[in-house]
């Protein structure tokens, strides 16, 4: 499965994820291209308005993915250890 794990400029949160799990990572904000959103299997957001921002610029894709907001606020450095904890409790 192909996994994509989008946050808002891609550094922390989705490259940590990435990381862990496999998959490719980008910021909604800077790099996010609809051959990403095509690749992926399934998208993982970390906050609701990352989900409206894809839609808002990729509407073909958005309508064809599923995307799943994870709910993980932007207070975590790459790799941070209690980012880790938070991303594997609901990635399960």
């Amino acid at each position: 499965m192909n996994k994509l794990f989008v946050c808002n400029l891609g550094k922390y949160r989705s490259r940590t994820a990435a990381n862990i799990f496999g998959g490719k990572y980008a910021g909604v904000f800077v790099n996010l291209k609809k051959e990403d959103l095509e690749w992926a299997d399934i998208v993982y957001v970390f906050e609701e308005r990352q989900r409206s921002e894809i839609g808002k610029q990729f509407p073909t894709q958005y309508l064809k993915k599923r995307i799943l907001n994870l709910d993980i606020s932007d207070v975590y450095g790459y790799m941070d250890r209690k980012l880790v904890d938070v991303l594997r409790r609901k990635l399960k």
